[in-house]
């Protein structure tokens, strides 16, 4: 088995469990000592992933998240972390169980006062929401099909604020690329 980055994540997981998969990151990061920090790769090698019981696609850097650490624990995709132990990237989709819309399903989902959000930006077919807690950004992005009961699809990622920067163009490049977005 091989061991678990830690960090500091316990407080940002604990209150931004937007989607269970949030809690997963924690115990990823949680039980490491602080890492010597690293520069990104020069060669991000971006690839596409895709979930196939939903249609879910994403480009992703895999010369960042070369390690993939399992399947999502919520729904169906993947988990990857970074080769330092920094970072975590979770690909996953499921089903919309209760017709939520992406309002309705953050009024449920968010465990953290709205104003402690860095970011949140709610459309009728996706949400993104970011926060910052003890050197980590954590963002997580989901897209809602407009078909009744259809799927959720979505990403979380969690890397270094001192690298928030270097890391802008690369969450942009996933969130645009998550498919499908619809409306």
């Amino acid at each position: 088995m091989r061991a678990r980055p830690k960090t500091v994540l316990v407080t940002v997981l604990v209150t931004f469990a937007v989607l269970s998969n949030l809690l997963l990151v924690q115990s990823l990061l949680a039980s490491a000592s602080a890492q010597v920090r690293g520069r990104l790769p020069e060669s991000f090698d971006w690839q596409t992933f895709l979930v196939p019981e939903f249609g879910t696609t994403v480009d992703y850097p895999a010369g960042i998240f070369s390690l993939p650490d399992g399947k999502a624990d919520i729904g169906a995709g993947q988990r990857f972390n970074s080769a330092d132990g920094r970072s975590v990237l979770i690909i996953y989709s499921r089903e919309n169980e209760d017709g939520d819309t992406p309002a309705s399903y953050l009024e449920k989902n968010l465990r953290m006062a709205r104003s402690a959000l860095d970011s949140e930006r709610v459309t009728q077919s996706f949400f993104a929401i970011s926060s910052t807690a003890q050197g980590l950004i954590l963002y997580s992005r989901c897209n809602f099909s407009s078909d009744a009961g259809g799927a959720i699809h979505c990403f979380d990622l969690v890397y270094p604020s001192a690298e928030g920067r270097a890391w802008d163009a690369i969450v942009s490049r996933i969130s645009r690329s998550l498919r499908p977005l619809e409306g």
